[in-house]
């Protein structure tokens, strides 16, 4: 039984409103439902809608949505959570504390009772999956997630949710060393360096490295926003999405944030303390779609030989995932609206008078981020199926 409606975000966090939201807000809720209700389940659709502007809406429609975008069965979101021994658990008093400093997790001016009980259940739910699921070990940060999913959906899916989301997406954060999820931050500087070699540069040259970025990844930004609309909202994307697009947005964070980081003093310790204190009043629909759009251009098997010599386990596992899951694809969403822009793009550049380099380079970043605004929900709607687009991507190494 669901035991909290923690957030029922009814318009798109970046706070558009207007008789022109609520009628798109109308069309969503009902593609969505009509989505639900076809046999079977039109799962492509539902990852459109979970990438498109706004995500799922509500708490509500996440509760039916999420389940199909990780692709748990039914018979599994039936069954009631089993007991859970505390007992000489080796992990309990770890989660415990975690558990305990989670207070600005849950909604401002619950009742303690309430939010006790919700921690409770938050304890049962990560013991209860590393029970199950003996090769996965708990992390600093975990809870993070999970208490995410407990205040959305309740403890019962909550379990298999996490359970599924633990064993792919989050399987290399959970390994017994942190090698994998290096691996993974590795792939941060890759994508800034193709986009703006210049903040790739001072980077460099600042020795920052990517340590900044650990919470933002291993927490799915839950643990560093506080604002629980755009935590839920980035979570309809990375559900609809492949493992690796956190760090596809931490990337465009820092690309967003290029004045500030190229004003910083090129030092170490400065670059790292204005790089972790990330923005809560950021343009989430338009970094969205902008880590979506680079995932396209620059997907992880061109970026692999410079993140590591190695697979991480992320992209292996989500083969497997992938193969029971074929309907599922983000990707053709994502190269569509990607094609869409690049024509309107180059029409744009096309009738520019820009002519010195450096000068062009950055009216096409403009511009991309702002043709990312005119024409990204726009394209979205005009894709059909995400079958349609017959070859797939070649994602892995």
């Amino acid at each position: 039984m669901k035991t909290s409606n923690a957030v029922t975000a009814s318009a798109p966090v970046n706070g558009q409103q207007g008789n022109d939201w609520d009628s798109r807000w109308q069309k969503k809720m009902s593609d969505i439902a009509q989505a639900l209700q076809a046999s079977p389940v039109d799962v492509a659709a539902l990852r459109r809608m979970a990438i498109s502007e706004g995500g799922l809406l509500t708490d509500e429609i996440r509760c039916q949505v999420w389940p199909r975008l990780l692709n748990v069965p039914q018979h599994i979101l039936d069954q009631d959570p089993e007991t859970v021994e505390r007992d000489n658990n080796k992990d309990y008093n770890q989660v415990l504390l975690d558990v305990q400093r989670s207070l600005r997790r849950f909604p401002p001016g619950m009742p303690d009772e309430q939010r006790e009980g919700l921690q409770e259940e938050l304890i049962d739910i990560i013991l209860r999956v590393l029970k199950n699921n003996p090769q996965l070990h708990y992390y600093q940060g975990y809870h993070d997630i999970v208490v995410t999913f407990l205040l959305v959906v309740g403890e019962r899916l909550a379990t298999a949710l996490v359970e599924k989301l633990s064993t792919h997406h989050l399987r290399d954060f959970m390994d017994p060393t942190m090698d994998n999820t290096k691996h993974i931050l590795n792939y941060l500087m890759p994508i800034i360096e193709r986009v703006n070699p210049e903040v790739h540069d001072f980077m460099q040259q600042a020795e920052v490295g990517t340590v900044f970025a650990l919470s933002w990844l291993i927490t799915w930004f839950g643990h560093v926003l506080s604002d629980f609309r755009h935590v839920v909202r980035l979570y309809d994307f990375f559900l609809a999405c492949h493992p690796l697009m956190p760090i596809y947005f931490a990337a465009v964070i820092v690309l967003y944030r290029e004045d500030e980081v190229l004003e910083c003093e090129c030092d170490m310790a400065m670059v790292h303390h204005l790089l972790s204190q990330i923005p809560q009043d950021l343009p989430y629909e338009t970094l969205i779609s902008r880590a979506g759009d680079l995932f396209v251009q620059f997907p992880p098997s061109e970026l692999a030989r410079e993140a590591a010599s190695h697979d991480c386990m992320a992209t292996t596992t989500f083969k497997d995932f992938d193969l029971a899951s074929t309907q599922q694809r983000p990707d053709s969403v994502l190269l569509r609206r990607r094609k869409q822009k690049q024509a309107a793009l180059e029409r744009s550049v096309a009738g520019s008078t820009v002519t010195q380099p450096s000068v062009a380079r950055r009216f096409v970043r403009l511009a991309v981020m702002g043709l990312t605004v005119a024409l990204g929900a726009a394209a979205l709607a005009v894709v059909n199926s995400a079958l349609e687009w017959a070859p797939k991507l070649d994602l892995f190494p």
